[in-house]
């Protein structure tokens, strides 16, 4: 029952990196788009995320409860210690929410839709930004449970270069989803030939955030390269994520949208595979040497077994119910398109 509650944990984290993700970039790509295509990239990505959006944090939440049930340990270290990046995240969910729901169904139109859209725009930026900064200070080995000081405490944990790259790596990812997302979207010739546009871009961010990680990572003293390539399966992760990619941008222009959309989440799977297997179960790396495990700080085993029959029960309703949601949304998307 055990490896059923830890498959849930990194399933939620890649379902929300893959679908939130692409929520958030579709906030991202609209920030870096010019005025003149600003509303144009508004009404698509409205179309896109409208039906869901708010259905994509239910990954973040299961994620968070299988933490606090299944591995209180881990659950309090991070909570405790990264408390400031994890408000900010928080805040930048909630203020991207409201501004959503806002601009979009607000009935009065007035000279607040601007700031709905710069709310939406600049939370949809430093949500995932910090997002992974949380996730490279678990691993950063800088959490250090025997500070003695706010600083070294709740500062120092997760305010160094490599969670930083980390977390504008993540945010480079999740503009380069959302693009890839949106060409599907996309009516006309010359909208999808833009999100292609914005997809090389954010390609290219990844490309250099991605480099800084590594260099980051030898700054600070991380064995990143060993983690990525000190093993088979990371290396393997990363030579299919290359080819995916080079398939996908051989398509770009002609390929039909679930082919691509498949591709970039492919990519996105083999990246978290690479980052996370060389160093399981250990979920979070302590200043020191120390380590938390998801097998030795685990919760009792009735707990654990609660917990995973819980989520095998919970998945026979949701996964349905969310499929049906989506398909739903999409078909009605194409009649009112006909």
């Amino acid at each position: 029952m055990l490896y059923v509650v830890i498959t849930y944990l990194w399933l939620a984290l890649l379902l929300y990196l893959l679908l939130g993700g692409a929520d958030f970039g579709a906030g991202i790509i609209e920030l870096f788009t010019s005025e003149d295509n600003k509303a144009k990239t508004r009404r698509i990505s409205y179309e896109a995320i409208g039906p869901v959006w708010e259905a994509n944090h239910m990954w973040l939440i299961i994620a968070i409860v299988i933490l606090f049930v299944g591995f209180p340990d881990i659950y309090s270290t991070m909570s405790v210690h990264l408390h400031i990046p994890l408000a900010i995240m928080l805040l930048g969910i909630i203020a991207r929410g409201t501004a959503f729901a806002f601009r979009n169904y607000d009935a009065v139109v007035d000279n607040m839709q601007k700031v709905y859209n710069k709310i939406f725009v600049y939370s949809s930026f430093v949500t995932p930004l910090f997002l992974g900064i949380i996730a490279g200070s678990a691993v950063s080995g800088q959490i250090d449970t025997h500070a003695t000081t706010f600083v070294s405490a709740y500062i120092d944990s997760w305010l160094n270069w490599f969670s930083v790259s980390i977390g504008f790596f993540t945010v480079s990812l999740c503009g380069f989803i959302a693009a890839i997302y949106l060409i599907g979207e996309a009516t006309d010739v010359e909208e999808r030939r833009r999100f292609v546009r914005k997809a090389m871009q954010m390609n290219v961010a990844a490309v250099i955030s991605g480099s800084l990680v590594f260099v980051s990572a030898i700054a600070d003293g991380i064995p990143l390269v060993d983690w990525v390539f000190g093993n088979p399966i990371g290396i393997a992760a990363v030579t299919a994520a290359i080819i995916s990619l080079i398939v996908l941008w051989r398509m770009i222009h002609n390929g039909r949208a679930r082919t691509l959309r498949l591709l970039a989440g492919f990519q996105i799977t083999m990246v978290l595979i690479t980052v996370t297997y060389k160093h399981y179960p250990n979920i979070v790396i302590l200043k020191g040497g120390g380590y938390l495990s998801l097998i030795a700080n685990k919760s009792a085993d009735k707990s654990i077994e609660t917990l995973a029959l819980a989520l095998l029960i919970g998945s026979l309703f949701i996964l349905p119910a969310l499929v049906y949601l989506i398909y739903s949304f999409q078909k009605r998307g194409v009649e009112d398109h006909r």
